[in-house]
Order: C-alpha cells, then structure tokens, then sequence
C-alpha cells in the first residue's frame, strides 16, 4: 500500500514547466521530498529554490530522458540525496503540429525517443530502485492515448505506446508480486506551456482542443495516484467523453473532426506563431505553470473528483464487474 506523501521521495521528470512543475510544487506542500528533472537547469533551481523558501526538500538534476544514462543519473541522485524512491512520475514530453508528410525522419525520432522512450527508460530505473521495498510509477499519457487527432501524429502514436507500455509493465509487475503499482494519467486539454514550446508547421500557434483544463487538476490526479495506486486516472470530463465516443462509433468521430475542418480549426491558434520549440534544445527561462489559454480555463473537474478519485468510484468499478460476470455466466449457461 503507498504510503501518504508527506513520508514519500518523489522522482518527476519534465518539471521545468506545466504538470510536473504543478506536480512539483503540490506533493511539497504535501511533505514529499521531490527530486526534480529536465533539461532547463534555470527553471529547475528556481523551481527548487521556491520548494526550500516554503519548507520543503528538493534536488534538481538536469538530464534528457531521451537518454537511458542520463535518466539512469536522476535514479542515482534521487538515492544518494534520500535514499529512496517511492514514486516516480514520468511527465516529459515535446509536440509537433504537422501533418506527416510535414515531419522530418529526424522529428519523428526525437519525439519517440522523449515521450515513449523517456518513460521506458524511467521506468526500468524506477523497478530497480524500488524492487525491494515497492513503490509506484506514474506514466502521463493523455486522453489522447485512446483516440487520435490530426496534426498530432507523433505525439498521439507516442501517447498511445505509453498507455499499451504501461499495461504491459503493469501486468508483469502484478505477475511477480513486485508491490509495485503502475497508474497511467490521462489529462484532457491543459493550458500548459508545451503550446508555447512546440514545433509548429501550421503557419501559426497551436493551440489546445477546448474545453480546457489547468495544470493543478492533473497535479492533484497525479498526488492522488502516487497515495493510492490505482490503474488509470482520467482527468476532466470532456476527455472521458471523447474516449467514450471513440469506443461508441470511431467513425462518427471521425466525421464530427472533419465537418468543416473542425479537428484542425481547434488546433490553431489567432496568433503567428513565435518559431522558437524545445524540440531539440531546452526551453529558456525561469519556467511557468501555466500557458496562454487560461482564459475560461478549468480550475477544477468534477467528473475526475466524483468518478476517477472519489471512494465511489470503487464501489462503481465493482458493481460494473460483477455485472459483467453475471452476464458471462448467463451467457456461458446458455
């Protein structure tokens, strides 16, 4: 069983901006001991420096995930700095907006290596760390691990990989009874600062697909799976429909994006864009949480809090298996 945070060492990798800088900030205030990653060592010391002004213990190691070795350095650091680690959130991720024959092999390959590969990689350092005292992993994919959108192949074929590596990693760890839980995060739209960093080839700025949530409802998500284990969490309602209309008619789905070009006049935003990413180089500055689509921004989702991370929802996963058994049986009987 997970222990409360405040008796935890937590490992979040991408914590230089958006979630995991949400993250950061919020399993501090809770008491957790966090060791922060990314490749902006300026908003990682400020992010630390703000931990230690409010009480809290923290450790920056600057590193890029799409690099087992240096991934491997964050695990060694998180140990020699507070012996353990109890949960490690793997958070880091890079975007494209382009369709694919816009996307270099190079592109391709750079955005496999951070979002998927990133998060293989900390997850093999994370059961080596934890193999004997237990622990859980934390994986962010998004509501668009479950269905895909255009313009965002890379990012949605990554996002996919690390919901089916996530159950593939979780059913090992269950197999060998290694006390280690694995809970997949599945935030709807956030208005993070990775719309400000992406690559876009659009001609203008990306944007989120509305409605539109803020960073610190998936960071509570996240602080709720790191308490409690779990298997997934989806965070705001609008992204819990879309996945349900995927797995009612994909292809009416299908039509709904493509009337009128809606799936991609909901990616672009008003502005030009600024032609800066972090694709290949960190971003600069000292970091936000935040992003440019706060206006009318969700501040909290009422569906995650009664559904996803409520004691209710317990009651309802069980009632629904049960209900499923009874009618395998009817079934089976006939």
């Amino acid at each position: 069983m997970p222990k409360p945070l405040a008796e935890q060492v937590v490992v979040i990798t991408g914590a230089s901006q958006g979630i995991g800088r949400a993250t950061a900030l919020e399993m501090a205030s809770r008491g957790a001991r966090v060791v922060v990653s990314a490749r902006n060592d300026t908003a990682l010391q400020g992010l630390v420096a703000e931990i230690e002004a409010d009480g809290g213990e923290a450790e920056w190691v600057v590193a890029d995930v799409a690099d087992f070795d240096q991934v491997e350095r964050i695990g060694t650091r998180a140990l020699e700095r507070f012996g353990v680690i109890d949960t490690w959130v793997n958070n880091a991720a890079v975007a494209i907006y382009a369709t694919v024959e816009q996307l270099s092999a190079a592109e391709l390959e750079r955005i496999v290596r951070v979002n998927l590969l990133g998060q293989m990689y900390g997850s093999k350092v994370a059961i080596a760390a934890m193999r004997s005292r237990g622990g859980t992993i934390v994986n962010v994919g998004s509501a668009l691990s479950d269905r895909a959108v255009p313009l965002q192949s890379a990012y949605v074929a990554t996002k996919h990989g690390v919901a089916g590596f996530s159950e593939a990693l979780r059913l090992e760890l269950a197999h060998e009874k290694a006390g280690i839980d694995v809970v997949l995060i599945l935030p709807s739209s956030t208005n993070t600062p990775l719309f400000d960093w992406a690559r876009s080839k659009l001609g203008v700025k990306p944007m989120p697909i509305p409605p539109v949530y803020e960073p610190r409802v998936v960071a509570q998500a996240i602080c709720h799976a790191a308490e409690h284990g779990g298997r997934e969490i989806v965070v705001g309602g609008y992204g819990k429909l879309l996945t349900l209309a995927q797995s009612v008619s994909p292809s009416l789905l299908d039509r709904y994006m493509l009337q009128g070009g809606r799936g991609f006049r909901q990616q672009e935003a008003a502005g030009p864009d600024d032609a800066r990413d972090n694709l290949f180089e960190s971003s600069t500055g000292t970091g936000a949480i935040t992003g440019d689509f706060g206006e009318g921004a969700k501040p909290n989702s009422v569906y995650t809090d009664l559904f996803e991370l409520h004691p209710i929802r317990k009651r309802i996963v069980t009632l629904s298996a049960l209900l499923a058994s009874l009618v395998a049986l009817r079934r089976v009987r006939r």
